[in-house]
């Protein structure tokens, strides 16, 4: 009775962790699934705010005021000549900081500090669309506050500033993109960061912001002609690696044969790494594109491309392939023959 129970037990304790190791691979799973497209957007939003707050909403709020408001607005601190007290509400000859006045046609009314006038559409339009600042906007609490608010709505909708915005920026990055690349421009731009890198503790932010840059927007920076893999750290030990182009002719001349300049990504971050020489004879080139090779090194090995599986369709058996020692030629379909 006692041996039957604890085999139930076990068995229970068994499918327990089972279920507990189930839920929790499918946990992990479902965060890579999830984390990648959603830290994109978490990226791109706060791209996107950080234009906003620093360049949009200046240029959006200088145009408006400096530009649109001094054009249209029409406030009086006193009814000019010719225009018509209008009556009170109730009939009465009230102030006139309450009952505003009729000029050429139109009606203005009192802003809420009592001391200015201003068009009656203008006040009528901002109060009767308010929401369209946002659910906790309140009406403005002066004439230039209901002005600036008009303009937003009749000349400056977000529907138009933000396209347009968009069109301009644009358009700008590549006109400065063309102006700096070259002449004038690139010496203007080579003697800014050789200003701003003179600046104690200024050149340490701008330095390591302008490595990440250059990395990330510079086409030009690295180019990565193929996949490698070479021994490395030592002989026996397959790293994978990028080739960058050919390496020092004194290296060359020292070892007795071409080299190649190899960049060793790691794992998970192929952003980091470091360079190598080695032999042309001792790198191997691999059947793998750029993006595969990057795959296989930030899954850490687990994402390996199907034409380098072992598990081939078909039940195709892989490609025998004979391992090099340091020193062996590599023939150029992948085959070694041993050195003489």
């Amino acid at each position: 009775m006692t041996e039957s129970t604890d085999t139930s037990l076990e068995s229970q304790g068994e499918t327990s962790g089972h279920h507990k190791g189930g839920a929790r691979r499918a946990i992990v799973r479902g965060l890579g699934v999830v984390l990648p497209p959603l830290l994109t957007i978490v990226v791109l939003i706060w791209a996107w705010n950080a234009i906003e707050n620093y360049v949009l909403l200046p240029v959006e709020t200088g145009i408006r005021r400096f530009v649109l408001i001094p054009a249209v607005s029409e406030t009086y601190e006193q009814p000019p000549e010719g225009s018509i007290i209008n009556d009170s509400p109730d009939g009465s000859q009230g102030k006139l900081n309450q009952r505003g006045f009729t000029y050429k046609g139109l009606s203005y009314v009192p802003d809420p500090t009592g001391r200015r006038f201003l068009p009656g559409y203008v006040v009528q339009r901002v109060d009767s669309e308010i929401d369209a600042f946002g659910p906790a906007a309140v009406p403005p609490n002066s004439a230039m506050g209901y002005w600036d608010r008009f303009v937003q709505l009749q000349y400056m909708p977000r529907s138009v500033v933000v396209p347009v915005f968009l069109i301009v920026f644009f358009m700008l990055l590549y006109f400065l993109g063309r102006l700096f690349t070259g002449g004038i421009g690139r010496w203007f731009v080579t003697t800014f960061d050789a200003a701003i890198l003179r600046i104690p503790i200024v050149n340490k932010v701008y330095g390591s912001v302008k490595q990440i840059t250059d990395f990330a927007f510079d086409d030009r920076q690295i180019e990565f002609n193929r996949v490698v893999a070479i021994q490395y750290p030592r002989d026996g030990i397959w790293s994978l690696g990028f080739v960058t182009g050919n390496g020092m002719r004194e290296v060359s001349e020292a070892a007795g044969e071409p080299m190649l300049s190899v960049l060793m990504p790691t794992s998970p971050m192929p952003m980091t790494g470091f360079t190598v020489s080695v032999r042309r004879s001792e790198a191997i080139d691999l059947n793998l594109t750029i993006d595969e090779a990057l795959q296989f090194i930030v899954s850490c090995g687990v994402v390996v491309p199907i034409n380098q599986r072992y598990d081939l369709p078909g039940g195709k058996p892989a490609k025998q392939i004979v391992v090099p020692a340091i020193g062996d030629a590599v023939a150029r379909d992948g085959a070694t023959s041993p050195s003489a």
